[in-house]
């Protein structure tokens, strides 16, 4: 019976934890498809501040934004069903909500697995949650700036050049769009995974350098799987920064243990 009062103890701090997040993320998503950011100029700096203005949101902003930057001049970007473009303002929403509300979700998640954790491995997760969240806006920002607007174009060309005439559905846009920006996101937790996992004792830091055949051939499979077309090239668009980011992760690792173990033999 203690056995099963725990279990459900456990599950209602579960529960509780996962509908804070859910409060905050949904808070956030609500703000930004309720509210128009409008600007306006103090001493030559624009300064934004919100009005109501649920028609014209700041997700409506962020996909003409999107639109502005991401799509190439020879693409229309279409509706071509009632409701695709509130619904794709909504993804962009609680995209936005997610990333905002990152270090809640971070919190929450530490707080319910610390009971479980050693002291070592308390000591670790609390130093992880601020590059946890510094890594995964890199990642978006990365993918969004230096990845996707490549990726569109090399794609786009292929009908440019048999004389094509494309338009892009927003759903389709923006459903690419933010699976690129939640996979960089994702993918750039990498170093910080290997950190963790060799710091707390889990795993050794020559793991990593003798496995390395391994990840590469994980990492290639991870970037053909998350990847649109078919035609092997663009999967190296997320395959070539997450095996950078190994490299960087398994040298960070094996210099931390060097400067741990020269710490021990000083003392």
């Amino acid at each position: 019976m203690s056995e099963i009062h725990e279990i459900a103890k456990h599950l209602d701090e579960l529960r509780s934890r996962i509908l804070r997040i859910v409060i905050v993320v949904g808070i956030i998503t609500v703000f930004i498809l309720t509210f128009h950011l409008t600007p306006i100029e103090i001493n030559g700096i624009a300064i934004y501040y919100p009005t109501p203005e649920p028609l014209d949101n700041i997700a409506a902003q962020i996909t003409n934004y999107m639109k502005q930057q991401l799509v190439p001049d020879q693409v229309q970007l279409i509706q071509t069903a009632p409701g695709q473009a509130f619904f794709a303002q909504i993804y962009i929403a609680a995209l936005v909500g997610i990333v905002l509300g990152m270090p809640v979700i971070i919190r929450e998640i530490t707080g319910f697995i610390k009971p479980a954790l050693k002291e070592r491995e308390i000591n670790v997760s609390r130093t992880i949650v601020i590059p946890a969240l510094g890594l995964f806006i890199t990642g978006c920002l990365f993918s969004y700036f230096l990845v996707v607007p490549y990726i569109l174009d090399f794609l786009y060309k292929y009908g440019q050049s048999a004389g094509l005439v494309t338009f892009l559905n927003i759903m389709d846009f923006v459903s690419f769009v933010l699976q690129f920006l939640l996979a960089f996101g994702i993918s750039f937790q990498l170093p910080l995974v290997m950190y963790a996992a060799t710091a707390s004792g889990v795993i050794d830091a020559s793991f990593w350098r003798k496995n390395i055949r391994y990840a590469i051939v994980a990492i290639v499979i991870f970037g053909a799987g998350i990847t649109p077309d078919g035609s092997g090239i663009t999967m190296w668009f997320i395959a070539g920064p997450m095996f950078a980011l190994y490299i960087a992760g398994m040298f960070f690792v094996e210099r931390k243990e060097r400067k741990s173990k020269k710490t021990e033999l000083d003392f």
